[in-house]
């Protein structure tokens, strides 16, 4: 099984995405995760249809039936979700990094450095890891 990483944001009303395979594709979707994820892949199957239809080349990769899609969320967006869910405090606690210099990344006033970026999103995997195994 083939895996195709879209860039994903999220916006105020939803979501937004672009992939580095399909230059000039973007879309934009108000609504929750779950519907996203669908129009992604209804907007990627229209890419390659009218691809096909126009006689143009297109990473085959895309005509995979059985394609994967793994998304990559900018930190921004990431903590912006996330704080609807926990705090900076707790943000801080699972990260270890300061609730002050979260709060620059998720108002976009800073950009974290790339070892700082993947410090929050190796937190937020364990802790999802953690919340999976956990058995009632």
């Amino acid at each position: 099984m083939q895996e195709l990483v879209i860039n994903a944001s999220k916006t105020p009303d939803g979501y937004s995405a672009s992939c580095d395979l399909m230059p000039g594709w973007v879309v934009a979707y108000n609504g929750d995760f779950e519907g996203f994820e669908n129009y992604v892949r209804e907007s990627v199957e229209f890419y390659v249809d009218c691809a096909r239809a126009d006689g143009e080349d297109f990473p085959q990769l895309l005509a995979d039936p059985d394609l994967r899609f793994s998304y990559r969320f900018d930190i921004q967006s990431l903590l912006n979700h996330y704080q609807k869910i926990f705090s900076l405090a707790a943000m801080q606690s699972i990260t270890g990094i300061n609730q002050r210099q979260l709060w620059h990344y998720s108002a976009g006033r800073s950009k974290p450095r790339p070892k700082q970026a993947a410090k929050i999103v190796t937190a937020l995997n364990r802790l999802g890891k953690e919340l999976v195994s956990l058995s009632v």
